[in-house]
């Protein structure tokens, strides 16, 4: 048997790696390399515990796209470091580290992709449709994600670190639909479009005023989607509450623009520098050893090699 196609969220996993690790860890000039060795760390404990046979680490090439924005210009206004040129607000000793965990991933030959003018959630929910030979397993500490959760044509789950790995939830569409009491069918879409109604002051979506979580929830049960609720709202006469068919009226503009910013890319153009099969021992042994020792990496690179599967 094969082992599951494995997608990270390259950006989630290390910054919680530099906020989960002390910023002690150096290399011998003085670098911070926490986030590098925590990340790779989350690699090792991934290729152990869940034994993937193909592994891509995805990226961010644009981390607050012009068309998210365009359609919703609140989207993560408040991690904006510098709004001339789009520069996101990231600590000044995390921003070295991310060069080193891309040469750590090349050298041991993993494969990396992005794509222009999209975030990593992009290139995940892509990739997870295009899929149709393995099951895949999403690897992230962002609840946005678990809108890719699905049934067919390949069963695709989510791995949700945000309490850290030892507390790592995996969840399908059964786990994800018990957790939220959404419906059983379609649980994924579902996730999307009550997180739209809920909102998330993380990334600057409002929601509308008046549904939290759990009326959103109820509605999604009730009407299947964004779309149901907006035709059983608009008819006549129409089941829908008339406190919820108002809430709906007061943010009929930001319902209809947000759809956009919450769901993820199918169709996003990926770029990967490689094969993604995990490799059975590093690309290039002489290249990590040097990394190894010019970032004072220690144990966190020979747990990697250990983990390996040759």
């Amino acid at each position: 048997m094969t082992g599951p196609l494995v997608l990270l969220d390259s950006a989630s996993l290390y910054f919680r790696s530099y906020y989960a690790l002390p910023d002690s860890m150096t290399a011998p000039d003085g670098t911070v390399v926490n986030a590098v060795r925590g990340f790779t760390d989350t690699i090792a404990r991934i290729l152990t515990d869940r034994r993937p046979s193909r592994l891509v680490a995805c990226m961010d090439a644009d981390w607050r796209p012009a068309f998210r924005v365009d359609a919703l210009p609140t989207y993560k206004t408040h991690r904006v470091a510098d709004p001339v040129n789009n520069v996101e607000e990231v600590p000044d000793t995390l921003t070295p580290q991310v060069p080193i965990i891309l040469d750590v991933l090349d050298a041991f030959g993993f494969a990396v992709a992005e794509a222009d003018g999209y975030e990593a959630d992009d290139v995940i929910g892509t990739l997870v449709h295009r899929e149709s030979a393995d099951p895949v397993e999403v690897v992230t500490g962002d609840r946005d994600l678990f809108q890719v959760i699905r049934h067919e044509p390949t069963p695709a789950s989510v791995v949700y670190v945000g309490r850290g790995w030892a507390k790592a939830e995996v969840l399908g569409p059964r786990e994800l639909a018990e957790k939220y009491a959404l419906p059983a069918e379609n649980t994924g879409i579902a996730y999307a479009d009550m997180a739209l109604l809920r909102g998330d002051p993380s990334d600057g979506l409002p929601g509308v005023a008046g549904i939290g979580e759990k009326t959103a929830a109820r509605l999604m049960t009730k009407y299947g989607s964004l779309a149901g609720l907006l035709t059983a709202a608009a008819a006549t006469p129409s089941d829908v509450p008339l406190r919820v068919r108002t809430a709906l009226a007061d943010a009929a503009e930001y319902v209809a623009a947000a759809p956009v910013v919450v769901r993820v890319a199918l169709d996003a153009e990926v770029v990967q520098d490689r094969d993604d099969r995990v490799p059975s021992s590093p690309r290039d042994l002489a290249r990590v050893r040097e990394l190894q020792e010019k970032w004072d990496l220690g144990a966190s690179i020979d747990r990697l090699l250990a983990a390996l599967p040759g």
